[in-house]
């Protein structure tokens, strides 16, 4: 399988518009090169641009939906679209008197067609931005594609190792993780991307975001990690199309190999009173 993974760099004197379309193209330059392309956090809007997430706000058939579905059928590819400010449909869940907004990630079909939406469900900003103005999600989400079974993850998410022991036991062989990291904490984007890796056996595809959100300095330095923990591939800061190949088989091969997964204790059985 072929991975391309779309580092954009959010630039806030460049229009959505102008940006929905300018990475509608990136992906169809990816016809032939790809099987599965994947974007980044937010890239819309930016991920820390708190105040543009209402205004923004978009539904799943919303003009970046429309832009990503089209891309992806042209292109020929599965397309993991990243992450929109999705304002929930009317009769749903409601704050502040206004349906509730999600940090929602998109998966398309070769077919343009929705396949998988994903609503983060670790909000991140400790009772502020992200965290008090969006809504969290509650179902894990794993997409079968041929070969492999994506479990898909945004961001902050990266740090609750439990959401990916959860993707693994729904039969998650490659981890698919959206973001917007900022460069403060880059450190942090290398060494839990390739932990969690290991630590599931699984392959790591961690896409994030170049240029700077709101002021801040994103990290960048997209990665893939196979299920040894060893980086095949890994981006710059600036923008970048990180292209790897790599064979999915290799997860199962290493569950096989080094049967960890098959010695867990924890969370198999309830605790003792």
């Amino acid at each position: 399988m072929r991975a391309s993974l779309i580092q954009i760099a959010v630039d806030e004197d460049e229009s959505v518009e102008s940006r929905r379309s300018r990475v509608a193209e990136l992906v169809r330059e990816q016809a032939g090169v790809a099987d599965l392309v994947v974007l980044p956090e937010l890239w819309t809007t930016g991920a820390f641009a708190y105040e543009e997430f209402g205004s923004q706000a978009e539904s799943l058939d919303g003009p970046t939906a429309e832009a990503m579905a089209k891309a992806a059928s042209d292109a020929g590819v599965w397309l993991h679209a990243g992450s929109i400010p999705e304002r929930a449909p009317s009769g749903g869940a409601v704050v502040g008197g206004e349906s509730a907004l999600y940090n929602t990630s998109l998966v398309f079909s070769p077919a343009g067609e929705l396949a998988a939406s994903y609503r983060k469900i670790h909000r991140f900003g400790f009772d502020k931005g992200e965290a008090v103005l969006m809504a969290a999600g509650e179902d894990l989400v794993t997409v079968r594609l041929p070969g492999t079974t994506v479990g898909v993850a945004t961001c902050y998410d990266l740090r609750f190792p439990e959401l990916f022991r959860g993707l693994v036991d729904a039969g998650a062989e490659t981890l698919v993780v959206s973001a917007g990291w900022p460069e403060r904490r880059r450190a942090h984007w290398t060494l839990l991307a390739q932990a969690r890796a290991v630590e599931n056996q699984a392959f790591v595809l961690a896409c994030g975001t170049a240029g700077t959100h709101a002021g801040v300095l994103q990290a960048g330095h997209s990665i893939v990690v196979d299920p040894w923990g060893e980086v095949l591939a890994e981006a710059g800061s600036g923008e970048e199309i990180l292209t790897v190949e790599f064979d999915p088989a290799k997860a199962a091969e290493t569950r096989e190999q080094f049967p960890a997964l098959k010695d867990r204790v924890l969370g198999l059985r309830p605790p003792r009173r």
